[in-house]
């Protein structure tokens, strides 16, 4: 696991990093996974989405499923 994860480019959402950088990050492994992870931890738990469910996610993130106001 940690060597598929020694060459993910970690992006933060710019939203994210105006913000003082406490965000997450996202990067896409090889296989087209999407590994996830806090960006003040980067060292903690990383959770790895297929691609299907990472769509999914930011389909109801688009679409406002996630808007908790």
């Amino acid at each position: 696991m940690i060597d598929e994860l020694s060459d993910v480019r970690w992006r933060i959402s710019a939203r994210g990093a105006s913000g003082g950088g406490n965000c997450v990050e996202a990067g896409a492994l090889a296989d087209g996974r999407i590994a996830v992870r806090h960006s003040e931890a980067p060292g903690a738990a990383i959770i790895i989405y297929t691609r299907a469910e990472w769509d999914a996610f930011l389909a109801g993130a688009r679409n406002g499923e996630f808007d908790f106001g």
